[in-house]
């Protein structure tokens, strides 16, 4: 092999290391650094942290919502309540995607299919404690995201645990 075709193999091989490397950087680990008590901060903008806190705190209404409903034996409510949580609501920006490791985004995209898993549920019972049992489950999923994850703010020294 001639000079220039090793060359070629060479560069060939740089390109697809550092395509790997942006790879995994963009698709799978996100914008995060390592938090101080163990957890992964997911690096945001102070808008992007408050949309996504947001999400968080209408999924916590929500379910509370679908709780009191379901005690109070109406579950027409607290189904439709479910359904709105569920993929229907998955519109995350693009940008703020960019930023969230894979784990995290998959771990949201499953609690959507949950709630639409829920609403089905509901629908299909009158026994409280079916619905109560699937919503404690769902919770499951919020806790070990937020056992796993912070959300931080870009450019903060506190994001990286410092």
């Amino acid at each position: 092999m001639n000079t220039f075709g090793k060359l070629g193999w060479f560069l060939a091989l740089i390109l697809a290391i550092g395509l790997g490397t942006m790879s995994y950087t963009f698709l799978v680990k996100g914008q995060t650094v390592p938090y101080a008590d163990g957890r992964t901060s997911v690096l945001l903008s102070p808008d992007e942290r408050n949309q996504v806190l947001g999400e968080m705190r209408a999924i916590l209404a929500g379910v509370q919502e679908i709780q009191e409903s379901v005690l109070a034996g109406d579950m027409e409510p607290a189904a439709a309540r479910a359904t709105s949580m569920g993929m229907a609501a998955a519109n995350a920006d693009a940008q703020i995607l960019a930023k969230l490791p894979l784990e995290f985004s998959t771990l949201g995209l499953s609690l959507h299919r949950s709630f639409d898993d829920l609403a089905q549920t509901i629908s299909g019972t009158d026994d409280p404690l079916v619905v109560i049992g699937e919503v404690t489950d769902l919770m499951l999923q919020c806790v070990a995201c937020h056992d796993t994850y912070r959300l931080g703010i870009e450019g903060e020294a506190v994001a990286a645990g410092k």
